[in-house]
């Protein structure tokens, strides 16, 4: 997953508003979103699942947990690790610790993963960390913004996506799992002198700057964008649409599920 933009407690109705959006190398093998059962706890997860390390990049439960994954862009730092960062998501998903209690955990095993950026929350708390800068965060209410810098790195597609997410959140009676979607199929490359300097050099920076990202030649890009929507009135939505590698739309799922 490269880009998150969500709302959290940005309205009393909808406490999470997530639109996400999740890029990958296109061999990578992945079983896209269905509701599926943990082996070790039994909790029922809905998500889509990297079949290669068993892990997932955003899922809940119907309990009301949430998590979600991206990595951070540092070529300086080997990608190679003891643990994949979809076991982050997987085990607090299917797991019983709160997110305070899941966070303080980790503290003990930053080094064990490849640089990552998590969020993680229930029904009473929203909570933000990552082994770059080592810390934990209680999310504050309001939209947020999550690609492969830190929470709301000023990136031109976590800016625009921000500011897409306040104006339908402005505008609930338009706020659906299609609209969330739509907003992220941004293929729009950034100016040169908006572009974030992450040490890849500005052909790829370019290519990597929209919301959607197509880059065929190197055999990556958007495979999936994701939606959801708690509603305190009624049930949680989630929709996940998938994508070809040259950007056609592929299947898509939606799901509800009741009141947590």
């Amino acid at each position: 997953m490269c880009l998150i933009i969500f709302a959290y407690q940005a309205d009393p109705r909808f406490p999470l508003v997530v639109a996400a959006n999740r890029d990958e190398i296109f061999a990578r093998p992945t079983a896209q979103a269905t509701l599926w059962a943990d082996e070790e706890s039994g909790q029922q997860i809905l998500s889509g699942r990297d079949k290669q390390a068993g892990g997932t990049w955003l899922g809940i439960t119907q309990s009301g947990r949430f998590a979600a994954v991206t990595n951070i862009r540092d070529p300086s730092q080997t990608e190679r690790r003891a643990q994949t960062r979809g076991d982050l998501t997987r085990q607090y998903l299917a797991g019983d610790d709160s997110p305070q209690q899941y966070c303080k955990r980790l503290t003990q095993s930053y080094d064990q993963f490849a640089g990552y950026n998590l969020l993680v929350g229930d029904t009473n708390s929203l909570l933000y960390v990552n082994n770059h800068e080592e810390k934990v965060w209680e999310i504050e209410p309001g939209v947020h913004g999550l690609s492969n810098g830190l929470l709301n790195s000023s990136w031109p597609k976590v800016n625009k996506g921000k500011t897409r997410l306040q104006a339908l959140m402005q505008h609930t009676e338009g706020l659906t799992t299609d609209a969330l979607i739509a907003m992220m199929s941004d293929r729009s490359q950034a100016q040169d002198a908006d572009l974030p300097d992450t040490g890849i050099g500005i052909e790829i920076e370019r290519k990597l700057s929209p919301a959607f990202i197509l880059n065929p030649k190197r055999e990556y890009g958007t495979l999936c964008s994701t939606a959801l929507i708690i509603d305190q009135k009624g049930p949680t939505r989630f929709s996940e649409q998938n994508f070809d590698s040259l950007g056609n739309r592929l299947e898509g799922h939606a799901f509800q599920l009741p009141p947590a």
